[in-house]
């Protein structure tokens, strides 16, 4: 039901992070996972539809789309 990703394209080539997103994505759209994402890719939390800023483990900002 809850997929935790830790910068999930952190290592990957710009293509092979394209396709672990497009991965994900079919994940949440057709299986209805929900996905929380950790990362410091300002592009890749462009997919998000909220986004949580973190502070030394507190949420200084809270966004949803």
């Amino acid at each position: 039901e809850l997929i935790l990703a830790d910068e999930p394209t952190g290592n990957f080539d710009s293509k092979t992070g394209k396709m672990v997103m497009d991965f994900l994505i079919r994940l949440n759209k057709q299986e209805k996972k929900t996905i929380i994402m950790v990362t410091h890719d300002s592009y890749l939390a462009g997919y998000a539809k909220r986004i949580a800023y973190l502070k030394d483990g507190v949420i200084i900002k809270d966004k949803k789309r």
